[in-house]
């Protein structure tokens, strides 16, 4: 047989000249150490082995079922869960609060001045970290709900939920007809991998956490019902706004402000999420810690903004520079009152 002419790139081993003939290579040689099967052809499958295997596993198309590790999967396996709110839309700092190992990350188009493009490249940012983001929307609405859920967040959060029908319009915004209004563009948006990932149609709705923001005293009245709608995994309270809403606009940790809160979480807590209720989502204040909130049934906990937390940090660097001007300066304890406040966007 003639021997086969390679066109070898100029990349490829020196000791091989271009255009050589080479001499024919039976198939019976030929070896390919790149290929690692993980499961060996030479031995008897046990079958034992597999049936401990999850069918995310064993499928085909993995996508096609929920990720273990999604937040809706971990809270409902009894974690809580700690996060941290993004108003800069910096990439670089979610990043470094992706690998400081906050559970989730939230981006607040609520209140920070980024859109979709800048949410965009914090997911982008984030996605290597493998840190889930929740994108909370400027409005409760069918359009901003439709932009960010095809760029793929594994969660989103509606501000202003005040009654179960406002609920179950932001539950039909993240639903394809017809179980919803969600429009679709799906072989072609972010979230399907760009129409790569054939099986998110069939599961796109099982990662997704869908979470609804309590924050007036209307939605306070409301929130049992609101905790009941089918499609809401989350209920967020919101103690800014409820303090505003009470006339506290100054004052959230208020007595009335506290107490209307209590009455808020307990609704929420009234349904098991095991029998069609919600988890509980919130917001730590400077009275009121992260750990108080997780003993009162909170399961996701967001216990500061990034700017906040860079603010705190600048004031605390120049005060200290100041003080070293100063003779016979002793800084002390100086500032400690201040050093674990933290400011959160309602």
């Amino acid at each position: 047989m003639a021997a086969l002419t390679y066109s070898i790139a100029a990349a490829a081993s020196p000791k091989i000249s271009l255009r050589k003939p080479l001499p024919f290579i039976s198939s019976k040689s030929l070896s390919f150490p790149s290929f690692k099967p993980s499961i060996s052809l030479l031995k008897p499958l046990n079958p034992t082995k597999f049936s401990t295997l999850s069918p995310r596993e064993c499928s085909p198309n993995p996508s096609a079922f929920p990720s273990p590790s999604s937040l809706k999967s971990r809270l409902r396996n009894g974690e809580t869960l700690y996060g941290i709110f993004f108003l800069s839309f910096s990439p670089t700092l979610a990043e470094i609060a992706a690998f400081s190992g906050y559970d989730f990350v939230v981006i607040d188009m609520e209140h920070g001045p980024g859109g979709i493009h800048e949410s965009l490249q914090m997911l982008r940012a984030l996605s290597p970290t493998n840190t889930p983001a929740i994108i909370r929307l400027p409005e409760s609405s069918a359009a901003w709900a439709k932009k960010a859920l095809d760029l793929g967040p594994q969660g989103i959060m509606f501000p202003m939920i005040d009654s179960p029908k406002d609920a179950k319009k932001a539950v039909s915004y993240c639903r394809f007809p017809p179980e919803g209004i969600r429009g679709t563009a799906h072989p072609v948006v972010r979230a399907s991998n760009y129409g790569i990932n054939e099986g998110y149609l069939s599961n796109y709705m099982e990662d997704l956490l869908i979470m609804c923001q309590v924050e007036t005293v209307d939605g306070v009245k409301k929130v049992e019902e609101i905790a009941a709608v089918e499609g809401v995994d989350c209920v967020q309270m919101g103690p800014l706004d409820l303090s505003a809403s009470l006339g506290y606009l100054w004052d959230p940790g208020h007595k009335k402000v506290r107490e209307m809160l209590r009455t808020a979480e307990k609704g929420a807590l009234k349904l098991d999420p095991r029998d069609g209720g919600a988890f509980l989502a919130g917001f730590a204040m400077p009275h009121d810690p992260p750990e108080e909130l997780g003993k009162r049934g909170y399961r996701m906990v967001s216990g500061a903004v990034d700017v906040g937390l860079f603010k705190n940090a600048a004031l605390e660097d120049v005060r200290k520079f100041k003080i070293s001007l100063k003779p016979d300066s002793d800084d002390e304890g100086e500032g400690d009152k201040d050093a674990d406040e933290k400011y959160w966007s309602e």
